[in-house]
């Protein structure tokens, strides 16, 4: 799976940042995301890490995913998490990247373009329709979140 969307806001691009950079706010307005919670890394590693329990709904079923992820690139106007377990075995990749751009169309309108990127089989075919549809509510929910911050 390998989906790209774009939100544009009514926000600053560095509000808008702020607010995709923080994995934590992502269950308040990405409906994919369901639950993140910062979680403690091994003995001396200082790399932030987060539980993150991904859920999408098929009609009267629903799919439910936990994993570790981590920041692998906050520059500013992007910002990656990705898939990084520690029980030593073989899984598949997520990852969940951000870039932030000024729209051209007046100050205070940003864009964020995300992409979600699944490497497995487990959330392929059917669960299409349930990312579209939480791509496609991603724009409001995120531009309500936006407002509620201010």
């Amino acid at each position: 799976m390998d989906r790209a969307f774009s939100a544009h806001t009514e926000a600053e691009p560095d509000d808008l940042y702020q607010v995709v950079a923080d994995l934590g706010t992502y269950p308040d307005w990405l409906g994919l995301v369901d639950a993140v919670e910062p979680i403690d890394g091994p003995e001396g590693d200082v790399e932030p890490a987060w539980s993150v329990t991904l859920r999408a709904r098929i009609g009267p079923f629903a799919r439910s995913k936990r994993l570790r992820m981590v920041r692998t690139v906050d520059d500013g106007h992007r910002v990656r998490f990705e898939r990084r377990e520690l029980d030593g075995r073989n899984h598949s990749p997520w990852t969940l990247a951000a870039e932030v751009r000024p729209l051209d169309r007046g100050p205070g309108r940003s864009e964020v373009r995300l992409h979600l990127r699944y490497g497995g089989s487990m959330w392929s075919g059917l669960l299409d329709g349930a990312l579209q549809a939480a791509a496609d509510d991603a724009t409001e929910r995120l531009q309500a979140y936006l407002s509620a911050a201010r």
